[in-house]
C-alpha cells in the first residue's frame, strides 16, 4: 500500500499515538510506502529519504502503486514561499508551507489523484548551486528551534539542512548522523566553501548536530532559533552567549 500527505503538515511520530514523540514532519505531496496499517495509525516509509515513523490514518490518503511511482520519479517541485494556499476546482482552499511538493505541477495547476489543484506562487525545480543553497537558507532564519520540524515554523538542525537541500535539488537524509555519512571529508575549515555542511558530536562520539558553512568563518544552524554563529577549528562559538556550545566533528563537501 501507498500513500500521500493531503494536508499541510502532518507530523511523524515514533509510536502510534498522539502522545508519542514527533520524530519528524510529512509535507503536502509528500508519498510514502505503508508499512503496516491498523485502525488509527500507519507505519510508514517516507519516498524521499526512507524516513519511517507512525502517521494517523485521518492526515493522508492512499495511491496506486503505479501513481506512488510516476509521483517518485518525476522531477519535483517545491512551493517557494514561506506560507501559500492552494486552491481545488471548488475554490476551496489549503495552506501549503515552503517545500510543500506539488505531484505533475504544469502551468500553475497539479493533481494528487483525480483531484485537480492550481498553485500560482513561486516554484522551485532542478538542481541549484551552493551559492543557491546559501540564499535558501538565509530564508529560514530565526525560524524557531523545534525537534523533527522541518518548515519555516518550526525545525530542528537537519530537518533545516535537509531542506534546504532539497528545495535546491539535492538530497540528504533525515537524521544528523546520517548526513555525515554522505559526502566528501574536508580536513580543515580552510578547504570549505560556502554551503559544505559542519558536523558536530557530543561527549560519547555520536553526531548530533549540523549545520551550513557560511563565508568569512561564520555558519548557519538551528540552535534555539536559526542563527547566525562563528565556526571555528573548535567549533561553534555562540555569539550571544560568548562560548562555544558544539565540539566540531567533520566537513563534508556533498556538491
Amino acid at each position: 500500500m501507498y500513500g500521500i500527505c493531503n494536508l499541510s503538515i502532518v507530523p511523524l511520530r515514533a509510536e502510534s499515538t498522539d502522545q508519542s514523540e514527533m520524530v519528524s514532519q510529512v509535507l503536502f505531496g509528500e508519498c510514502f510506502t505503508i508499512l503496516e496499517k491498523n485502525k488509527n495509525w500507519s507505519k510508514i516509509k517516507l519516498s524521499f529519504d526512507e524516513y519511517e515513523g507512525f502517521i494517523d490514518n485521518k492526515q493522508f490518503e492512499e495511491i496506486s502503486e503505479e501513481l506512488f511511482h510516476k509521483i517518485s520519479h518525476q522531477t519535483h517541485i517545491y512551493a517557494g514561499e514561506v506560507i501559500d494556499y492552494i486552491t481545488d476546482v471548488s475554490g476551496n482552499l489549503l495552506t501549503i508551507p515552503l517545500g510543500a511538493h506539488l505531484p505533475f505541477y504544469e502551468n500553475q495547476h497539479f493533481s494528487i489523484n483525480e483531484k485537480k489543484f492550481q498553485f500560482e506562487g513561486k516554484v522551485f525545480s532542478g538542481a541549484h548551486s551552493k551559492n543557491e543553497i546559501i540564499q535558501t537558507a538565509f530564508i529560514f532564519l530565526n525560524t524557531p528551534y523545534l525537534w523533527g520540524g522541518k518548515t519555516p515554523f518550526g525545525i530542528d538542525c537537519s530537518g533545516f539542512t535537509q531542506m534546504i537541500y532539497k528545495l535546491c535539488g539535492h538530497k540528504l537524509f533525515r537524521d544528523a548522523h546520517q548526513q555525515a555519512k554522505q559526502g566528501e571529508v574536508l580536513s580543515f575549515i580552510e578547504e570549505s566553501e560556502p554551503g559544505d555542511l559542519a558536523f558536530f558530536d557530543n561527549e560519547e562520539g555520536e553526531i548530533i548536530h549540523v549545520g551550513i558553512i557560511l563565508k568569512d568563518y561564520h555558519i548557519i544552524h538551528a540552535y534555539g532559533k536559526v542563527r547566525i554563529d562563528t565556526l571555528d577549528h573548535s567549533g561553534i562559538f555562540n555569539n550571544d552567549l560568548h562560548t562555544h556550545t558544539h565540539k566540531l566533528r567533520v566537513i563534508k563537501k556533498l556538491i
